[in-house]
């Protein structure tokens, strides 16, 4: 196990002059109002840590977890206090000394290294909820044993396809019309499971784009492993990824999920310190966002006299975690048939962060809510993203205001896929 201790990074902590303009651009604080919610607040928990004047315990578990990790804080912050970074060592400390939850440690290291077990695994829940035992395990309590927000939050995905998407599609070289690049497609998990449309118009985009397009049988990139402070298992994860990855040679790595190509993107600094770390550097180096390869390709169908007026979701990994929010906008404003909107607050989080709903769901919908208000604003026919855990999360803030907005993933909006 990868030891960790907070206080290697005190003079990081204590770069927190105080000032609270985290206040203002914390989704957390502005729904609860709580100190211990805000970035100023959890440094100074942190900081109690290292001085003794605290010690860990399982009270730390609520201000530790209910950060959504958005990183809306240190763009906010003069010194630039890498909040999330700093608490997700925290929450990596805080499992060695304090609590490891066995459902956590089941689904890292038994279940998301897996394709094949993710892919039953998906295949048994869609099965229940598509048949309504889910409903009836709600009901009856069973659900809380995964917590006490599951049987709430088991509604935001409101169906799951009978078959994974690499089920549907199965991993392996196809064939492109393009000219010489040679492409591989890493499926995130959202996609692999719930989003597959987006999978099938990324795929079918990269036929066009590529010479040939190698259907990756990757594994999880690890990201909620790491979010939840499990490294080792995050390091696990990433370690199968470059052995999937080093078997071929590609031009560019691609993935349409945000969060996904942010971490890719971080494998060098996982790697930091051990020999991998070389061919992580020359790995990273090939990840792409799909927002950063695609151009638009078909009109949207639509009446000349009638454009789809369109808005766009700015995913945290997408903003913030890569700089990429000027790329997206520029897509959908040469797509014919589209007239893009701005939305207020297009960077706000939607409250998503990966499965944070299952732990946090009153906190996660207070989040979504506020998106849902600057979306009414713009009288968007879609609201578009690059992630589809925010599709997932802003398709039941959706449903839940009752709107009539539809939720596309960028890649089915270039590609022209009707809904």
């Amino acid at each position: 196990m990868i030891a960790m201790d907070i206080a290697e990074h005190y003079d990081a902590i204590a770069q927190c002059n105080k000032c609270g303009f985290c206040q203002v651009a914390c989704p957390i604080f502005r729904s609860t109002g709580h100190e211990s919610g805000v970035a100023r607040g959890r440094l100074a928990l942190l900081r109690a840590l290292i001085e003794g004047r605290l010690e860990w315990n399982k009270e730390l578990e609520e201000p530790l977890y209910d950060c959504l990790g958005c990183g809306a804080c240190t763009a906010n912050c003069f010194p630039a206090v890498p909040t999330a970074d700093l608490v997700n060592k925290a929450r990596a400390e805080y499992l060695e000394k304090v609590d490891r939850k066995p459902i956590h440690q089941m689904l890292f290291d038994y279940l998301l290294p897996y394709p094949r077990r993710l892919h039953l695994a998906a295949r048994a829940v869609a099965l229940g909820k598509n048949t309504g035992i889910s409903s009836l395990a709600r009901a009856l309590g069973l659900l809380r044993v995964f917590g006490r927000d599951f049987p709430r939050a088991e509604e935001i995905v409101e169906k799951l396809p009978p078959l994974p998407f690499r089920d549907r599609f199965k991993p392996g070289l196809y064939e492109g019309s393009g000219e010489t690049l040679r492409i591989g497609y890493f499926v995130g998990c959202g996609v692999d499971v719930i989003q597959q449309e987006a999978g099938e118009a990324t795929l079918g985009l990269l036929k066009k784009i590529g010479k040939s397009v190698t259907l990756l049988n990757n594994c999880c990139c690890g990201l909620p492993a790491h979010a939840y402070g499990d490294i080792d298992a995050a390091k696990k994860l990433a370690g199968k990824n470059l052995d999937t990855l080093a078997s071929d040679e590609f031009d560019a790595i691609v993935t349409d999920c945000s969060s996904c190509a942010s971490y890719l993107k971080k494998y060098p600094e996982l790697f930091a310190d051990d020999k991998r770390h070389e061919q992580a550097k020359t790995v990273a180096s090939l990840f792409k966002d799909m927002v950063e390869l695609v151009v638009p390709n078909e009109p949207v169908s639509v009446s000349p006299d009638s454009p789809v007026v369109a808005t766009y979701h700015d995913p945290c990994h997408a903003s913030r975690g890569q700089g990429l929010s000027k790329e997206p906008r520029e897509i959908l404003k040469n797509i014919p048939g589209i007239e893009y909107r701005e939305m207020p607050e297009a960077d706000w989080c939607c409250g998503g962060a990966g499965s944070y709903a299952l732990a946090h769901y009153d906190l996660s919908q207070n989040v979504l809510d506020r998106k849902m208000e600057n979306l009414k604003k713009t009288n968007a026919d879609i609201l578009v993203t690059s992630c589809p855990a925010c599709m997932i999360q802003l398709s039941y803030g959706i449903r839940r205001h009752g709107l009539k907005t539809e939720v596309r993933h960028i890649s089915q909006v270039v590609a022209g896929q009707d809904g």
